[in-house]
């Protein structure tokens, strides 16, 4: 997943933007909400974190703009206010989540999945599908009761297609979640993972759709998600 950080504080931007790609997530991060809505214009984000003491137009100006143009993904307010009133404006405007600085990143890390989680519709922290189990929380997978050792990135391109189970989803659709701004993107980075998740889990788990894609195919029978 592809989140969008708002922090004008560049040492705590940086440290929380370094943190969260150690968890596993691509992060691009902004200093005010100007540069947030266009990113967002730019981008799709499944989750955007955002400070209220932006410069300029305020935090809670921009969640309402937010929300009122239609971004649907998930929300968390990360804040100094710690007053009551500020939490309960927070989620009457839409805010799926209101975390308080100082935060611990793991904590953030929890409360970013299980807003996600409901945003996404999932009941649970654990993706299923046949033998294999992904649990998103733990940043495991498991095959036939295994563990299989992926990268970072593998997992989250495993996550992505199966979040999307029956959808063809193309290439630039999954770098764009595998990469934050500036990073380097080989041009057939893509491919390599798939290489490599097709090695370690199995040649039918992913389909190639010749010029569009990548997808995994729904199970004949239900599975839970």
């Amino acid at each position: 997943m592809r989140i969008l950080l708002t922090e004008d504080d560049p040492q705590l931007g940086r440290a929380t933007q370094i943190g969260l790609e150690q968890a596993g997530y691509a992060v691009d991060w902004v200093q005010s909400a100007e540069h947030a809505h266009t990113a967002v214009r730019l981008h799709d984000y499944g989750c955007i974190l955002l400070d209220l003491g932006l410069p300029g137009q305020d935090g809670m100006q921009a969640l309402s703009i937010l929300r009122h143009a239609g971004f649907s993904g998930a929300i968390l307010i990360v804040t100094a206010r710690d007053q009551i009133a500020e939490r309960i404006a927070g989620l009457d405007s839409g805010a799926d989540d209101f975390i308080v600085k100082p935060f611990d990143l793991d904590e953030l890390a929890a409360r970013i999945r299980s807003a996600s989680r409901r945003a996404a519709g999932r009941l649970r922290e654990e993706l299923v599908h046949g033998d294999l189990v992904l649990d998103i929380a733990a940043r495991q997978a498991t095959l036939a009761g295994t563990a299989v050792t992926l990268t970072s990135r593998e997992f989250r391109l495993l996550q992505m297609l199966l979040e999307n189970r029956g959808r063809v989803l193309s290439r630039e659709q999954l770098e764009h979640n595998l990469y934050s701004w500036g990073e380097e993107v080989e041009s057939n980075a893509v491919q390599v993972h798939i290489h490599h998740l097709r090695k370690k889990l199995g040649r039918d788990l992913i389909r190639t759709v010749h010029a569009v894609g990548y997808c995994i195919d729904q199970p004949s029978q239900g599975v839970n998600a």
